[in-house]
């Protein structure tokens, strides 16, 4: 199967050239990068000292030469590639979040056309979370409150995070509700007392923290804590490489990790 990147120069981007390059049953056909990138015609492997004869590119129709992107990169980046993979055929895995309900209609209205992973995470043990926060809120669905907290590094853009949000939801859709219904995004100043039925966010930004997330539920007398910490990208890279071989089974519509864990 053969495997474009896009952001090849960033940090995501790097890790999932070097899982692609050490899987047996994937190929590296196509690394893109912004126009203007200073890595624009290096070697897409040249940071593992490594010749892959793969030259990173912002030329879009070479998506031609893929049979799958995979993107991490920003919501207008991800949407410009998305139209390329319309042209092209190119199925597509988006690990991209903080997307508006308008691109997120864009992602749906592709998937009517060419295959899609769409998950906030890629990661396998943040999937299983999420199974694990359906059935704690099926349970603890009187007389706890729920907190959500994450913390990323310092150059995260999106908040709260898209995993922190799927968390969010997964309680909601668990208690019938719907997120936004439900959400206290911030708290400032004298708030009074804490409204039953709320789920709160609380975010950190600072350093190289790759994401931790905990989601609290508080009751009288004890508090449950479900957390998942990521220590390596690597483990969102691996779990993006098994939603692309979940896609080379696919021809078009729209899936999640739940999906590609349940094959």
């Amino acid at each position: 199967m053969r495997i474009a990147i896009a952001g090849a120069d960033g940090r995501m981007g790097r890790m999932l050239i070097e899982a692609v390059l050490q899987s047996a049953d994937l190929q590296l056909s196509v690394a893109l990068d912004r126009p203007g990138s200073p890595a624009i015609g290096q070697d897409a492997g040249a940071f593992l000292g490594r010749e892959t004869g793969v030259l990173i590119t912002s030329d879009l129709d070479s998506l031609a030469q893929a049979d799958c992107l995979i993107d991490f990169t920003r919501p207008e980046g991800t949407l410009t590639h998305l139209e390329a993979c319309l042209k092209h055929g190119t199925k597509c895995v988006i690990g991209t979040t903080g997307f508006s309900d308008q691109g997120k209609q864009a992602i749906h209205a592709a998937s009517q056309k060419i295959a899609i992973v769409f998950a906030p995470n890629m990661s396998v043990g943040v999937n299983v979370t999420l199974k694990l926060l359906d059935m704690a809120a099926r349970l603890l669905n009187s007389g706890y409150d729920v907190e959500v907290f994450e913390a990323h590094h310092r150059n995260k853009v999106d908040a709260p995070s898209g995993t922190a949000l799927a968390m969010g939801e997964a309680v909601a859709s668990a208690w019938g509700k719907k997120l936004d219904d439900i959400a206290d995004w911030a708290r400032h100043g004298e708030t009074g007392a804490r409204e039953t039925g709320k789920i709160g966010f609380s975010v950190l930004r600072g350093g190289d923290i790759v994401g931790d997330h905990t989601v609290y539920f508080c009751g009288t007398g004890e508090r449950i804590e479900i957390t998942h910490r990521s220590s390596s990208r690597a483990t969102y890279a691996q779990g993006s490489l098994r939603a692309a071989r979940y896609l080379s089974r696919k021809e078009f519509g729209l899936f999640d990790m739940q999906d590609v864990l349940a094959a």
